[in-house]
């Protein structure tokens, strides 16, 4: 993944350690000693954590590494592309790498190039902001067969993410694609499968899934639930995003849509619960009777989990999935409503799957890890040593976003949560917590440029980072596009070098 190409190590290390061009008024030398501070992960939890920490001390010097040569994490990978509005925090993001305290060093991975033990000993705070890179699964038969992805791969590939660039998922061979999950994610990918192309080619999808989705024959979609549509975990603004879609037939049974008493409480107790109600109940009416165009479909499945998957006559590939439909019933200890099986199937033919059943943060060496709820045992950003009450705090080490808290909430939930850890931190500064003995002062940036020299490992600058982000711009202008992106890691890398 372009290792191992060192850029001139003098040419590099000046602008970083003396950065030119920036005004010095917006970072008054402090009299305290700078607190060198490394953000792993540049998306928003990441850089959120870098503006308050620069804006909460004056002497904090911050540096972002990140496993890829782009920064902003979901924001690039992870937001719709036809969710422009979303993405424009980007600029904010861009004004907080430009500060003459805050460097970006992208293309470092933690646990390879990097390790967190030599970060630690580096810098006085290291705070862990790298989300979640894999899935959760279902772990029944057939979950192996071609044709079955998770919503996290099936978005990094239309979204241009280097990892899932050769993805390639089959939309041309079925008419039929299940959708497992109802949040905002699945409601995501059902509308980039069934949304117009012509729509889709004016914003940043990446050429070869605007491509596969031209020549797509998926005229159905199912989005299967568990629960019912009171439990539906998205938003009122991705559910009316998708009921409007032209040209798409909405299939809801209006049986799912009556309530039980416990239903109806649900709704008392949310707004957004009575209001996805109120949606769904309202498609149900005015799409109640179909017409013989040849408009796509888009079906809300409720009330049906997945039991197996079972293959289509080559034997390799998924054929249909296996339902069994459920009930709900009080779980006895907290009053919510949970799905239990009534031993009745049913099978649902389609020829791709994509399972929007959650992301998963992973573990790395030296790391307090909660392996059940996917998270770093935390108290307010401070890591703990584990989940237990004789637990003891990592001096130095903080996490945010969603391996703090889970795969849950949008972009703005980051900034608070970035809020609170960056809290906690200036607390424990204040305390002196963080302070190193005068026989172990961590050098910081100094610090790391060494550590990545010795392991030859090229970086890629934030000012690197512009040229990749130009000439995507440029490319994309050509299309009437805001980018084209560059979406295999040799070309970004190449990208980032040319000047």
């Amino acid at each position: 993944m372009g290792r191992g190409v060192l850029l001139p190590h003098a040419r590099r290390l000046m602008p970083l350690l003396r950065p030119t061009g920036f005004s010095t008024s917006a970072s008054v030398a402090s009299t305290r000693e700078p607190l060198h501070v490394c953000v792993v992960g540049s998306g928003p939890a990441g850089f959120y954590t870098a503006e308050k920490m620069l804006k909460g001390h004056e002497g904090a010097q911050v540096d972002i590494i990140d496993r890829l040569p782009t920064p902003f994490g979901l924001v690039r990978s992870g937001v719709a592309p036809d969710h422009p509005e979303t993405k424009i925090v980007v600029n904010q993001f861009s004004r907080v790498a430009a500060n003459a305290r805050c460097s970006f060093f992208g293309n470092v991975t933690l646990g390879s190039d990097v390790s967190l033990s030599e970060l630690r000993k580096t810098y006085d705070v290291v705070v862990l902001a790298y989300g979640a890179e894999s899935d959760r699964s279902f772990g029944i038969p057939g979950e192996d067969l071609r044709g079955i992805h998770s919503a996290r791969e099936f978005v990094w590939w239309y979204n241009g993410h280097p990892d899932m660039c050769n993805l390639a998922p089959d939309l041309k061979n079925t008419d039929s694609a299940v959708v497992l999950g109802q949040g905002n994610v699945a409601l995501d990918v059902a509308r980039i499968l069934l949304r117009c192309t012509t729509e889709l080619a004016s914003t940043d999808i990446a050429g070869y899934a605007l491509d596969a989705l031209r020549s797509s024959t998926i005229r159905k979609v199912f989005l299967v639930g568990r629960r019912g549509p009171v439990q539906a975990a998205c938003t009122a603004k991705e559910l009316r995003e998708i009921l409007g879609l032209k040209n798409v037939h909405v299939c809801i049974k209006e049986a799912d849509l009556v309530t039980s008493p416990a239903d109806k409480e649900e709704m008392r107790n949310s707004r957004i619960k009575r209001r996805v109600h109120e949606l769904l109940s309202k498609a149900a009416t005015v799409h109640q009777e179909k017409s013989n165009d040849d408009r796509k479909e888009l079906h809300f499945v409720f009330f049906r989990k997945p039991t197996r998957f079972l293959p289509s006559e080559d034997g390799t590939t998924v054929g249909a999935v296996e339902l069994e439909k459920t009930l709900l019933k009080d779980d006895g200890i907290t009053g919510k409503q949970v799905a239990v099986g009534t031993g009745e199937f049913e099978d649902l033919k389609c020829g791709l799957v994509l399972k929007s059943i959650g992301y998963k943060s992973l573990p790395i060496e030296g790391l307090p890890f909660d392996k059940y709820r996917g998270v770093v045992p935390n108290l307010r950003g401070r890591i703990l040593s584990n989940e237990s009450e004789t637990a003891t705090v990592e001096a130095g080490l903080y996490v945010v976003g969603w391996l703090k808290r889970g795969p849950t909430g949008i972009v703005a939930t980051n900034l608070h949560c970035a809020e609170e850890t960056v809290a906690s931190i200036l607390e424990d500064e204040k305390k002196g917590v963080l302070v190193a003995s005068s026989d172990s002062k961590r050098q910081g940036r100094r610090g790391l440029l060494e550590i990545l020299e010795q392991k030859n490992t090229r970086y890629v600058p934030f000012h690197d980072w512009e040229k990749i982000d130009s000439k995507e711009k440029t490319a994309g202008q050509l299309k009437n596009k805001p980018r084209e992106k560059i979406t295999a890691w040799d070309e970004l890398l190449k990208a980032a070098k040319e000047g």
